[in-house]
């Protein structure tokens, strides 16, 4: 079936530039926008593009983008690359932002530089990162993320049983810094590591598991069920 949606391929992101926020005036703070990447062409999986592995009947990139919104993110951007004209034909992701990787396959730090410039004019005040493939990560550990903001300088992460994991919140303060050390398939991690000291952690494994999509073997934590797959934020 052609698709029947072009994708218009964007040129390189813009350099992410600090964003600075006016003192408080009794507004409501900042959001913290959502930001999916699900640009992966699934290399371990035979080449088959993890945002379209089936998860309770829909795409995968579906399920990933509601857990998003159900713990509080606004706006929801979703970093597409391999594929992605199946996913903007196959997909239901209404409100969301879809922004094009071109270079997805040079790693997910390219995903994360888009991401994070396609969010810079938004003015929310984090970015909230989430894999794709990491299905066991629902609303209620999104929430939680979304609580410890605390400003544009917040960076935080979720832990389990005290150990960093993800997703991930990237106060806009960070994200030039983040943009410029996102490299090959780092991502984060560089920036994260030499920033150890100021991460605060959220312990999150009393509701959420962590598991990644990698291998033909991780295909068994995706359900084939079609009842509902978002919980309720505690």
């Amino acid at each position: 079936m052609p698709d029947t949606h072009p994708v218009h391929p964007v040129h390189p992101a813009p350099p992410v530039r600090p964003v600075s926020h006016s003192p408080d005036t009794g507004a409501a703070p900042p959001a913290v926008a959502g930001l999916l990447l699900a640009a992966g062409g699934g290399r371990r999986l035979g080449g088959r593009p993890k945002a379209l592995l089936a998860h309770r009947g829909r795409p995968l990139v579906e399920h990933a983008a509601r857990v998003l919104r159900a713990g509080g993110c606004a706006p929801v951007h979703v970093v597409v690359g391999a594929a992605a004209p199946e996913v903007r034909e196959r997909a239901v992701l209404p409100d969301a932002v879809l922004v094009d990787n071109p270079g997805w396959a040079d790693g997910m730090g390219s995903s994360l530089r888009a991401g994070l410039a396609s969010l810079a004019g938004t003015g929310a005040g984090a970015a909230l990162v989430l894999l794709v493939d990491q299905p066991g990560i629902g609303a209620a550990a999104v929430a939680r993320l979304v609580a410890a903001y605390r400003g544009p300088g917040t960076l935080a992460s979720a832990a389990y049983g005290g150990r960093r994991g993800h997703p991930v919140l990237l106060g806009a303060e960070r994200w030039a810094a983040v943009a410029a050390d996102a490299t090959g398939d780092r991502g984060a991690r560089g920036y994260l590591k030499e920033h150890e000291d100021e991460i605060l952690l959220v312990e999150c494994a009393d509701i959420a598991e962590p598991y990644d999509i990698d291998t033909e073997a991780d295909l068994s934590h995706l359900e084939q069920t079609t009842a509902p797959d978002i919980e309720l934020p505690r």
